[in-house]
């Protein structure tokens, strides 16, 4: 990937929205919780259900451990998939306080504590490295459907490679810069929620001019 093109992408973008100040949480345990809920569900949605945990005094991983699977699925119900969340949020949870919790965790190596949490069940890349980002601050690049479907409008990439491959070649353009990192990802998931939807807005993006999938009718 060209550093230089991807750098002006970027500024193009914060250009047009400024700072995002990602990822919504209080501590970074609300972070990781809400990077496990997130999954196939709007954030709006996940709101709803940390709040829920928050006002059962349960947004600690040992209150959730110690919730019945009905109680946790019902506080988690507005995030959609309740019943599937609520267990892999358990196995997070249990994972964590085996691990050490947050003191012990963020002194581990990057590329252990990634290999630590695709171990556990539900955890895929996207969260794995949501968490890695916003949670213990890591240079690491997340890579998404947003990303993916910018990035291939833009004719930047194909759109079908491996998330790995799309990760390093990221995160080897724009080198280890995690409050870069955190900034463009989520000023790519916004401009692809208002603009580069999937029948997009060309007319009011700010890239349609460089974008070979623009719909260049509406712009004249």
């Amino acid at each position: 990937m060209d550093a230089n093109v991807l750098s002006k992408v970027y500024q193009i973008l914060f250009a047009a929205y400024g700072p995002q100040r990602w990822w919504p949480g209080e501590t970074p345990f609300e972070v990781m919780v809400g990077a496990v809920l997130t999954q196939n569900t709007a954030w709006s949605n996940v709101e709803k259900a940390v709040a829920n945990l928050k006002n059962g005094d349960c947004l600690d991983p040992s209150a959730i451990l110690n919730l019945s699977d009905d109680r946790l699925a019902e506080m988690l119900r507005p995030s959609g998939y309740f019943n599937i969340k609520a267990g892999r949020l358990k196995s997070f949870c249990a994972w964590y306080i085996k691990l050490g919790r947050y003191e012990t965790l963020s002194g581990m190596d990057t590329l252990v504590l990634r290999h630590g949490l695709l171990a556990v069940h539900g955890i895929g890349r996207e969260t794995a490295d949501d968490i890695l980002l916003y949670a213990f601050k890591r240079p690491v690049f997340v890579i998404d459907a947003y990303t993916r479907r910018l990035f291939a409008r833009l004719g930047l990439i194909r759109g079908d490679e491996s998330y790995e491959a799309l990760r390093h070649g990221f995160e080897s353009a724009l080198g280890e810069d995690t409050s870069l990192f955190n900034e463009y990802h989520a000023l790519i998931v916004r401009h692809a929620k208002e603009i580069c939807q999937k029948r997009p807005a060309c007319e009011r993006c700010r890239l349609a001019s460089s974008c070979p999938s623009a719909d260049l009718a509406k712009l004249v």
